[in-house]
């Protein structure tokens, strides 16, 4: 199985392949500020050690390029888009991967991935299930 070191010695002997494997999607989840976007800078700026191509998808429009290039992310070489609404998010990252140029994608994050119909309707307006269905189309 081909794999993109996750930056963590420990980690990737513990996932049991080496890193992450390459070619699957994982998803990174845990508390607030547990460190969930420094392990996928760090998954990135392994990818770019190795002559990588990398994407990010900042839906939240948080990605701080100072901290990032402390981790040893090249920003200049790393594709960035930030989203208007989580149905663009997830038609870049199809978009992307189709290419198959793209050696690590990051979606950051999925609970910021808002349905359009969400931004667009009234204060208030019950939506049920739209993030739901957009996920199901992820």
């Amino acid at each position: 199985i081909e794999t993109v070191s996750s930056g963590s010695l420990g980690l990737d002997i513990a996932l049991g392949v080496g890193g992450l494997p390459r070619g699957r999607i994982i998803e990174i989840y845990g508390p607030e500020s547990s460190g969930k976007t420094t392990l996928a800078l760090h998954c990135v700026a392994e990818a770019q050690k190795k002559g990588g191509i990398c994407a990010f998808v900042d839906a939240e429009h948080a990605l701080d390029p100072v901290y990032a290039r402390k981790l040893g992310v090249n920003v200049d070489e790393l594709l960035i888009s930030q989203p208007d609404h989580g149905e663009q998010a997830l038609e870049i990252a199809d978009t992307l991967v189709r290419s198959g140029a793209i050696d690590v994608l990051i979606i950051d994050s999925v609970a910021a991935l808002v349905p359009r119909a969400e931004l667009e309707g009234e204060m208030g307006e019950s939506l049920p299930g739209l993030q739901a269905r957009l996920m199901s189309q992820a």
